[in-house]
């Protein structure tokens, strides 16, 4: 600009002003006057500040931290910036929770959910918090659809061959022509009375329906129930304690500022897999292929990783660490994997020793016994009782192999090892090895 933007050069030396002869601009559309700016004010972008705000966020055993966030952050977006601050693993299960604490209902937030939209429908007669926690289940459904979808609930198309693999029945729910269709009984609270009545649903793409005649699915039968796009869809945390529901497996819609439990439309199946089936089905219906990008984004970017058997990623703080062994009379860094893993497990196990130490009246340390180890892992939960149990569990998504171990109620000497398997929570009971000799 400066070379072919200005017709002369000057150049002023005292009172002297030396004129060079004007040269022809060959670029005009870029000229300008030298004394204007290049770009007007009023072209340049402006610059907006981003308005933050604070949320508080809840820990698993109800300790809260304050988070200074932007207004237009999202769900994952608090996830990754817990994860930083607290040092863990990336698993990429971690969610953010909405817990309505007096009607016992909760959800987890879809990681594309602005916080700040999520908090502006909240009522001011309701506590409700957020809870920072993982979710096994998150996206299990896109792994193995057909454990999630029973043959006795869905029906396709019915020009779709009755075989589908797990990408074809993924591919179904995710298309926006077709969309398969879920069917089955649920109990469905009237409104304003506090009776519950069973009827035959079915879910389309228009939204959930009941019949008044039985298993009919004729349209002169089918009554509207509740659409989904100005809702949002809660799970009962409390069992049947609350609304009087006729079993555990309720769940309902809220529409959006609503006025409270009076707006609520609730809903109760038999059992869990009817329930996940149910509730899976209109995640899909609601957010589409927005939760396929969901379940995506973590892998996008990374060559030769798969989905199914990623492993997980570490935080950035973590990745810039390194591992040492300070055993020997100078100090090393160990490269090799496999025994940098060994040595993190080794220290592991002595930093839980050294915690179950405990001191006499005298100050001096005394070693509790093997059996104490277990208090200081975070799968045991103490004196927790069997409903509490079926809560945190169910809360952490119902994914084979999600456990966890608690006291007896029953019997004070021995362990309740409460399990994930098939949609159901199984509960058993260890015996110490002490006992069986005796």
């Amino acid at each position: 600009m400066n070379e072919f933007g200005e017709g002369f050069q000057r150049k002023k030396k005292g009172d002297s002003i030396l004129e060079n002869p004007s040269i022809p601009n060959p670029f005009p559309e870029l000229c300008c006057s030298p004394f204007a700016s290049v770009l007007s004010a009023s072209l340049l972008p402006k610059a907006t500040s981003r308005k933050k705000q604070v949320i508080k966020v809840y820990s698993e055993d109800d300790t809260s931290r304050a988070l200074e966030v932007p207004s237009d952050i999202t769900a994952r977006d608090v996830c990754q910036l817990l994860i930083l601050k607290n040092h863990y693993v990336d698993d990429h299960s971690w969610t953010l929770f909405e817990q309505l604490t007096h009607t016992g209902l909760g959800r987890a937030i879809e990681d594309h959910e602005l916080v700040m939209e999520v908090q502006s429908n909240w009522v001011m007669e309701e506590e409700t918090k957020l809870y920072f926690r993982k979710n096994y289940a998150k996206y299990e459904f896109f792994k193995n659809p057909l454990s999630f979808f029973p043959d006795h609930m869905i029906s396709f198309p019915s020009e779709t061959s009755a075989a589908l693999s797990h990408s074809g029945i993924l591919q179904m729910f995710l298309s926006s022509s077709t969309y398969p269709e879920i069917h089955g009984y649920l109990h469905a609270k009237e409104q304003g009375k506090k009776s519950w009545k069973k009827m035959y649903f079915l879910l389309r793409r228009s939204g959930l329906y009941f019949s008044t005649k039985g298993t009919s699915k004729e349209p002169r039968h089918l009554q509207f129930f509740c659409e989904f796009s100005n809702s949002d869809m809660y799970m009962s945390l409390t069992g049947k304690k609350t609304a009087g529901a006729p079993t555990n497996y309720g769940f309902c819609f809220k529409p959006n500022k609503s006025g409270g439990t009076r707006d609520l439309k609730q809903l109760c199946a038999d059992d869990e897999q009817s329930r996940t089936c149910w509730m899976t089905a209109i995640r899909l219906l609601k957010y589409g292929m927005q939760l396929y990008q969901n379940y995506m984004q973590p892998y996008q970017g990374r060559s030769g990783c798969s989905p199914l058997n990623i492993t997980p990623m570490r935080s950035i703080s973590e990745n810039s660490l390194v591992a040492m062994d300070f055993s020997g009379h100078r100090s090393r860094i160990i490269e090799n994997p496999t025994e940098a893993l060994s040595v993190a497990v080794e220290e592991g196990l002595a930093w839980r020793r050294r915690g179950c130490l405990r001191l006499n009246s005298h100050g001096s340390p005394i070693a509790m016994s093997n059996m104490a180890i277990h208090r200081s892992q975070s799968w045991f939960h103490h004196k927790i009782s069997r409903e509490e149990a079926q809560r945190l569990i169910l809360q952490h998504g119902l994914v084979d192999g999600v456990f966890l171990v608690r006291d007896s109620q029953s019997n004070p000497k021995t362990f309740v090892l409460s399990l994930s398997h098939g949609l159901k929570i199984k509960h058993f009971q260890i015996v110490p090895e002490t006992d069986t000799l005796l």
